[in-house]
């Protein structure tokens, strides 16, 4: 582990807050493109996409930097406890209800009913997953029980930021077709899957508070 004296400590501790509050501006901006793409010109439609792509991705890093630091430096902060899984529950969360919210993804041109019933039911089982475990981690927390990440969650961030990546691409460059739906139509179902067995797995890793 590397050795930083007094006053470089405490340039370092600011970098991760200052790029978790990045993150979270980038989300912002992030959703708000979703949320504005259907208004937007076809021949500028695929490119204004890449952009909300490209700007998606470095959210990404940005939490991989700022964890990276903040471990090799064994720097922490309140600002950092409590800013930083927010941003990425915002992001991951604000994504699939801003599709929800724009009707996709559409698939096999299935009735809009169909369709919204997908939509908001993966948006709304990844909101009460992350809503519940977060409640179950500060009860935890507050016994003095440990609750740290596991592979199940980890695994599940990948599978829904692979979700998301999943819907902005086809929107932008992969036209009606049926293998771009079932793509998709198989990456929701491993999300909703996944985002499932690893709300399981917390519950039964609090068992001793239940």
């Amino acid at each position: 582990m590397g050795t930083v004296n007094k006053q470089d400590r405490i340039l370092f501790k600011q970098i991760p807050n200052m790029l978790t509050l990045g993150r979270l501006v980038l989300t912002i901006v992030f959703l708000w493109m979703i949320l504005c793409s259907p208004n937007i010109e076809p021949t500028e439609y695929s490119f204004f996409l890449d952009i909300a792509f490209a700007l998606f991705i470095i959210t990404g890093l940005t939490d991989i930097a700022d964890g990276k630091i903040a471990r090799k430096y064994n720097i922490t902060s309140k600002f950092g406890r409590i800013v930083d899984p927010l941003a990425d529950k915002c992001l991951v969360c604000g994504a699939f209800v801003c599709f929800a919210i724009i009707g996709e993804p559409v698939l096999f041109g299935w009735p809009p009913k169909t369709l919204a019933v997908i939509q908001w039911a993966t948006a709304g089982i990844i909101i009460v997953r992350e809503l519940f475990v977060t409640i179950l981690r500060h009860v935890c927390e507050a016994k003095g029980i440990k609750f740290p990440a596991t592979v199940s969650g980890k695994l599940k961030m990948f599978i829904q930021a692979f979700a998301i990546g999943t819907v902005i691409v086809r929107m932008a460059h992969v036209h009606p077709n049926a293998w771009g739906y079932w793509f998709t139509l198989i990456v929701y179902l491993l999300t909703i899957g996944i985002t499932i067995v690893s709300g399981v797995l917390s519950v039964r890793k609090a068992k001793p508070v239940l």
